[in-house]
């Protein structure tokens, strides 16, 4: 998550995006966009304890949250989201496709002349997608899994940029 590692500020950004990504995904397949979105925004929340020791993220997130009754098809999607567990679901297939494909599209954003996520087509996605130099920290395996949700990868990358355009100006976009 290259994102992510860039500091505090850009993380909040980051689980921002994705958070609004999965509310997208949600209301096109018409799934509980509140869980959705709750996934999305709680899937990183023990990244910068955990950024040293890839193999304990996510847990920590388990233990802070399990006195709160989480519903379990949140937590497994957000331990599968960095392939501690296979994906099964809709949701778990969807947070990890999701998780680097905001950072794709805010590479995009930024590597477009006007710097917005407004401008940004999808042959211009397609083409950068294909530059395996090109934000080379958003795997394009896990942004390929969008396949397992039934979505071709042009169609993916315009809902989960649809939802980062609701929050456009909050990411600086």
């Amino acid at each position: 998550m290259v994102v992510a590692r860039i500091g505090v500020n850009n993380l909040l950004k980051h689980i921002l995006a994705v958070e609004v990504g999965m509310r997208r995904l949600a209301k096109h397949f018409g799934e509980d966009v509140e869980l959705w979105g709750m996934t999305g925004l709680l899937h990183d929340l023990d990244y910068n304890e955990t950024k040293e020791d890839e193999h304990y993220h996510t847990y920590l997130t388990a233990e802070w949250l399990a006195e709160y009754a989480l519903p379990e098809e949140m937590l497994y999607a957000i331990h599968a989201h960095p392939g501690h567990v296979p994906c099964k679901s809709r949701l778990d297939w969807a947070l990890y496709a999701v998780d680097p494909t905001t950072g794709f599209l805010v590479a995009c954003a930024l590597m477009h002349p006007e710097k917005k996520l407004a401008v940004i087509d999808s042959e211009f996605m397609l083409r950068r997608y294909k530059e395996k130099r090109f934000a080379a920290g958003a795997t394009r395996e896990n942004m390929a899994a969008c396949s397992e949700l039934g979505l071709e990868l042009e169609q993916f990358l315009r809902l989960v940029r649809e939802g980062m355009l609701t929050i456009a100006p909050e990411l600086g976009l």
